[in-house]
């Protein structure tokens, strides 16, 4: 099968030029049931600035959906924890953003390797829902494979997160079981936080706020709301915003 070519891993080095004669990494992660795709303009315009970026396509993405129900949360987590090493290697320090489910994943590399990420910028991370239906989650991936699916939750129109149409049920199942390891150990997230989250959305509901800003112990964290965008924010209206403020925070917590 081919791949759609936004749906492709990104990679841009690190410009010191640019950012003061310091080497700075943004790791960047996407969605469930997205792609790259979602998050290639901002990687863009991150690397136009001087940032060494790493954008990986996370196991069980870009290729079919029912990939996704043959993987778990701890390969997503890999291959994040691995783009994170490879940034390291090359620059003097990092920050982690993402999106969606990836907020997940980014929380936990906070967690499990503190002194590794300098800060978090999420946008509209799914770390938890009110959704009665996901308590079904267990028996029902076990006899429906997949669901229609919620993609292009976007209100600017011709975009394309380059998504899977149908839910994988067993994929869904293993975000939920992240969830179980990374909220408990919310309180060990020390680092600053750039938290976007969509007033309008149709995708998660707000309680993903309210878990991880009144759970995390960090100091420096920051809320702001978008107001003319839906979930895929990253390729919505107010993208530039995202854009402009994350790398003015790239550089504030990471100047020093």
């Amino acid at each position: 099968m081919t791949m759609h070519p936004l749906a492709q891993p990104v990679a841009r080095e690190a410009k010191p030029e640019l950012t003061g004669d310091r080497r700075i990494g943004v790791l960047l992660l996407h969605g469930f049931s997205g792609s790259p795709a979602s998050m290639r303009p901002w990687a863009n315009y991150l690397a136009g600035h001087g940032y060494a970026v790493e954008l990986p396509l996370l196991p069980g993405h870009g290729t079919r959906w029912q990939d996704l129900n043959q993987v778990s949360w701890t390969d997503w987590y890999a291959a994040a924890s691995a783009a994170l090493d490879r940034l390291l290697a090359d620059c003097d320090r990092v920050v982690v953003a993402a999106l969606s489910m990836g907020g997940s994943v980014a929380l936990r590399l906070a967690e499990e390797r503190g002194a590794d990420v300098s800060g978090l910028v999420l946008v509209n991370p799914f770390v938890s829902s009110e959704r009665r239906e996901l308590a079904a989650l267990p028996v029902l991936k076990r006899v429906v494979p997949s669901l229609k699916g919620i993609v292009n939750d976007i209100k600017k129109p011709g975009q394309d997160e380059v998504g899977y149409s149908r839910l994988p049920l067993r994929g869904l199942a293993e975000v939920v079981a992240m969830w179980k390891v990374v909220v408990p150990d919310l309180p060990k997230v020390t680092q600053p936080i750039l938290y976007f989250r969509s007033t309008e959305d149709h995708v998660i509901d707000a309680s993903s706020s309210r878990t991880v800003l009144g759970a995390v112990s960090s100091r420096d964290a920051e809320e702001r709301l978008l107001t003319n965008c839906y979930h895929v924010a990253t390729l919505d209206h107010e993208a530039e915003i995202v854009f402009a403020e994350s790398a003015d925070f790239v550089a504030r917590v990471t100047a020093g």
